[in-house]
């Protein structure tokens, strides 16, 4: 009789090996090579990339990440590996971490779990709102991984938990936490990593699925959507992305009498260059400079005990 010996493997984005224009070259090539990223046809693709964004980009994008390194490493593995650690901690399985893009990558991941000898591997991607951009992205590379292998195990497939009550009380513990701390925001802000507007158009859910947290979140807050605002930010190239644009708002509220805002990212499970750097710093620049007088950023849940309970009650919800 075939033995079930489950095994999860925890996926995020990926990271450079370091803040350095060769490791963000590297990192961003193989990030903007994946057709789920940017699908412009490979014959018009590559020598723009190679030509134009990967010489231009690499040592400004590694100047950032120099900015919020941390002593560990990249933010986005440090936290990443802490969520492993304590998840490992909670469950009767083996974890193992793997990134689609850098390292530790999925091969290797998956390696050290069909080494331990599991039957059955269970993908936690760490995207709480389904994209094809991301989520998709980790099924191809799973696939990819397999198909050099004889022997598969069963896979279940986490595909998101936007609205799973654990994440939302998750999210919600933070959020008072930094009421508590700076006071009661004229606005909370949540931004999300945005997609291009033509992803959704073609079937990508992932707007209603940001929509779906930001309503359970306002509801579990007894707020309304005079307090909340949900914006998507980190857009990239030319074609329109989702709206209304972080960027843009940051320097409009303050006209509309907004002074102060407190902004989190719930799209993001750990805390890297796009929540440290270009919210926590480039939008409260923003902010401030257009006339704002309070901004604080609420952090990703990270390694944050209720994270980690819901990230282990999805794992066991799969048994």
């Amino acid at each position: 009789m075939r033995q079930d010996k489950p095994g999860v493997l925890l996926v995020n984005l990926g990271t450079p090996d370091a803040p350095t224009t060769p490791a963000v070259k590297r990192y961003l090539k193989q990030f903007l090579s994946d057709s789920r990223v940017v699908d412009t046809p490979r014959w018009l693709w590559w020598p723009i990339l190679n030509g134009a964004i990967l010489p231009v980009r690499s040592p400004r994008v590694a100047k950032l990440y120099a900015s919020v390194w941390m002593d560990e490493g990249s933010p986005l593995l440090v936290y990443s590996q802490r969520q492993r650690d304590a998840l490992a901690a909670r469950l009767t399985m083996p974890v193992e971490l793997g990134m689609s893009y850098g390292n530790p990558g999925l091969k290797t991941a998956i390696d050290k779990l069909m080494a331990q000898g599991i039957t059955r591997l269970i993908v936690l991607p760490l995207y709480p709102q389904f994209s094809c951009s991301t989520v998709a992205a980790v099924w191809d590379g799973i696939t990819q991984v397999f198909a050099g292998y004889r022997c598969l195990p069963s896979v279940q497939f986490i595909r998101d938990y936007a609205e799973h009550p654990m994440y939302i009380a998750a999210l919600k513990a933070s959020v008072e936490r930094s009421f508590a701390k700076h006071g009661t925001p004229d606005l909370l802000v949540m931004s999300f990593h945005g997609i291009p507007q033509r992803f959704a158009d073609e079937g990508d859910d992932y707007p209603q699925r940001c929509h779906d947290t930001r309503d359970a979140l306002m509801a579990a807050l007894g707020l309304t959507s005079q307090n909340v605002m949900l914006t998507f930010q980190s857009r990239f190239g030319r074609e329109p992305w989702l709206t209304p644009y972080t960027d843009e708002t940051m320097r409009s509220l303050p006209a509309k009498g907004i002074k102060h805002v407190q902004i989190m990212s719930p799209g993001f499970s750990a805390d890297c260059l796009e929540t440290l750097e270009e919210i926590s710093e480039q939008n409260r620049e923003f902010f401030l400079r257009a006339g704002g007088t309070r901004f604080a950023y609420i952090p990703a849940l990270n390694d944050d005990e209720l994270h980690i309970e819901m990230m282990a009650d999805l794992v066991n919800s799969q048994n």
